[in-house]
């Protein structure tokens, strides 16, 4: 990763150096021209008094990523300190959950990170299979990990083209949002939905992969490689985009650890943490493919590390397509399987079957169970108790974007009111997953 922050340019410009470094000296006049020092000069600033402003931030700001509002408290242009606010999108899942069964719980963790449906619906359903001690077949474990693999690329598509607007450039907007619908089709051409996709069940998936799907997904990974890398060239060599993002909100890997930061925020920092590698889960340590890491913990390198991600997801999926068996999708377990349609409308028993496990549910032994995955924002888990009924007694979410934002505060205070945008966007937050 330090070699990639080595930005090469085709045209000078007065944010780069010849090496294609971003300068961090002033500007000066000489000559009637402005020109880079390459020692900082330290300007005297004039004595001034002035008693510190509060400003809001949100929570109807399109920069915040949602229903945030952040109290900022200003000497002159510079943040003495941050006060973060949620709540405004409390919508009770984890409640609601206790009085769901555990399959009718899925659609709910759609709604937590809307960017991230397809791995909130595996990562539920990974911790629910443990509560009930019961696996999936070799060819849902291969389908699962498609799911999560392109849901992180969705995740991270609409971070980065998110993050090009908020700092001013808008064609890689476009463009990766092009590449964002493209998975979205596959999606909908799979399970029916784009968005919400409730794509899983306890001891399976909703649909297996209709005829001709796996064609469309690999036309993607040949097309999406290469709208990737033309948009992150043009950010990389533009000095407009360095200087907002190189040095600000810099966490180092003792701060990034004691602020319990996970995913690209600790990778960043240089912290090698990645759940998939260090509590493997669908057989990852079986695939080949590299956890990235930052150096400076920056703005600059947590746009480095999503976009390395993205890269590596996209072995994941070559593999997984390479691995992917013939076979049932679901279990054979009647406990958690619904018969087949033409059983349940033709043989009683089947009919009987079918009603009693809809209306009743499933149940799972008495006990508790916390699984964590690797979802786009970091370590998301989910912790659930279980008495012997088909609700669960206490249902809790482990949101990474909750504890990101919480290191805020820490990352904002000593910039510029200006750079505040640029580091709440690269803490990659949705609210319905803070709020919950």
């Amino acid at each position: 990763m330090s070699a990639r922050r080595t930005i090469e340019v085709a045209l000078g410009t007065s944010g780069l150096d010849a090496q294609g470094r971003p300068l961090r000296a002033p500007l000066v006049a000489q000559g009637g021209k402005a020109v880079a020092l390459d020692t900082p000069v330290m300007v005297p600033e004039p004595e001034m008094d002035s008693d510190h402003m509060l400003i809001n931030i949100g929570p109807q700001h399109p920069a915040t990523h949602g229903v945030l509002r952040l109290v900022l408290e200003l000497d002159g242009e510079t943040v003495v300190r941050c006060i973060p606010h949620i709540g405004y999108l409390h919508c009770g899942f984890e409640k609601i959950g206790e009085y769901r069964q555990y399959n009718q719980i899925i659609p709910w963790t759609d709604r937590e990170d809307y960017l991230n449906s397809p791995g909130n619906n595996v990562a539920f359903v990974l911790g629910a299979e443990r509560l009930f001690g019961v696996g999936m077949t070799d060819r849902c474990k291969v389908l699962r990990v498609i799911l999560m693999e392109l849901s992180r690329i969705i995740s991270h598509l609409v971070w980065l083209g998110t993050t090009s607007v908020d700092l001013g450039a808008f064609t890689p907007f476009l463009w990766l949002y092009q590449e964002r619908e493209n998975v979205y089709n596959l999606l909908e051409g799979w399970v029916g939905a784009r968005l919400t996709t409730t794509a899983t069940r306890v001891g399976g998936m909703a649909a297996d992969l209709p005829d001709g799907w796996l064609d469309g997904l690999r036309a993607f990974l040949r097309g999406f490689p290469k709208t990737l890398e033309e948009s992150v060239r043009m950010l990389e060599t533009n000095a407009i985009w360095a200087g907002r993002t190189v040095g600000l909100g810099a966490m180092s890997a003792q701060e990034a650890v004691n602020a319990g930061l996970s995913g690209p925020m600790l990778r960043a920092s240089g912290v090698s943490y990645d759940v998939r590698k260090d509590f493997p889960y669908l057989d990852y340590e079986t695939y080949d493919f590299d956890v990235v890491v930052g150096t400076a913990g920056d703005v600059y390198d947590r746009f480095l590390v999503r976009v390395e991600e993205m890269r590596q997801s996209v072995r994941i999926l070559e593999q997984a397509l390479q691995r992917l068996p013939d076979g049932p999708v679901n279990i054979n377990d009647p406990r958690l399987i619904l018969p087949p349609k033409h059983k349940a409308t033709s043989e009683m028993e089947s009919m009987i079957h079918h009603f009693k496990l809809v209306m009743e549910g499933p149940r799972p032994p008495a006990g508790e169970c916390y699984v964590p995955v690797e979802s786009p924002k970091g370590e998301k888990g989910y912790y659930m108790v279980s008495d012997g009924t088909s609700k669960p007694v206490r249902w809790r979410i482990r949101p990474p974007s909750f504890v990101n934002l919480s290191a805020i505060p820490k990352m904002v205070e000593g910039h510029l009111l200006s750079d505040v945008i640029a580091i709440n966007a690269s803490i990659d937050i949705v609210m319905g997953e803070i709020d919950r």
